[in-house]
């Protein structure tokens, strides 16, 4: 793929840095529109919406006390990005119970799980691992809210791996993969992980694309290594590997650089 006229790419990032603190509620979207991009105002509204979710957790507690429900929700944003342990799901919470909430925010659309596969061949959940997952928010706009930042460092990050250390991309990815998924089928996404010691590699997502398992490696920045997903290349023989990140489109070799802000090309 061609590069972007620098000016049209600089513009498209800021305009993806102003979702990932927005968001995708309508109410919050239709705030900023009529607000005049007013951001104050649209973390307002997500703060109200996050205090009603806080609240709406009590209608479960003859199953699950809503305080841990709560806490199972906060720790999405802490453990983004890793393997999620229910042990540290909170302070008061137990491995079991933990299990339970984070199943019962699932089945409610507000978390979704990420699964391990060995990533030998299709299908991909033919070696899934179901006692490895990862963790992911339904929306970005609340993942901000949960992670606390403030509005002033939201506004003056040059880049995202700025909010929240680069986790708010890994999520925006996630869930752009599940908005282009069929609306038939209830998407599952996947990951690869390899613990070894001193030689630990972990490849963000692994779609299928047109055949073949496609790995998928997201950066928050403009640069960084791609040890991981080069190494996955070369166990797997992948004949094409993907990188999304800020950079412009380009490409190194099989891997194909996709700007964060075009992951629909992904499904082109």
């Amino acid at each position: 793929m061609n590069p972007l006229n620098r000016a049209f790419h600089e513009k498209l990032k800021n305009r993806l840095k102003q979702f990932l603190i927005i968001g995708g509620m309508p109410e919050a979207i239709k705030t900023f529109i009529a607000e005049s991009s007013n951001i104050k105002a649209v973390q307002n509204v997500l703060s109200d919406i996050t205090i009603s979710y806080n609240d709406d957790f009590a209608k479960y507690k003859r199953r699950i006390p809503a305080l841990r429900l709560r806490e199972v929700m906060g720790s999405i944003v802490k453990q983004t990005g890793s393997k999620y342990v229910y042990s540290n799901a909170g302070s008061s919470s137990n491995p079991a119970q933990a299990k339970e909430a984070l199943d019962l925010l699932e089945k409610a659309g507000l978390v979704y799980k990420i699964y391990h596969t060995s990533g030998q061949g299709i299908p991909i959940c033919a070696e899934v691992n179901l006692k490895m997952i990862k963790t992911l928010l339904f929306d970005n706009g609340i993942f901000q809210q949960l992670a606390g930042l403030r509005l002033s460092d939201l506004l003056i990050a040059e880049n995202i791996d700025m909010l929240n250390k680069g986790n708010a991309a890994e999520t925006f990815v996630g869930i752009e993969l599940i908005k282009y998924s069929q609306v038939f089928e209830k998407k599952q996404l996947y990951y690869w992980h390899r613990e070894k010691r001193g030689s630990n590699a972990e490849v963000d997502y692994l779609i299928e694309q047109n055949g073949p398992i496609v790995p998928v490696e997201v950066k928050s920045g403009s640069s960084g290594k791609m040890q991981s997903l080069n190494l996955f290349m070369e166990e797997k023989k992948s004949t094409k590997g993907i990188r999304v990140s800020l950079e412009n489109f380009s490409g190194y070799g099989k891997i194909t650089v996709i700007p964060l802000y075009a992951i629909s090309n992904l499904f082109e």
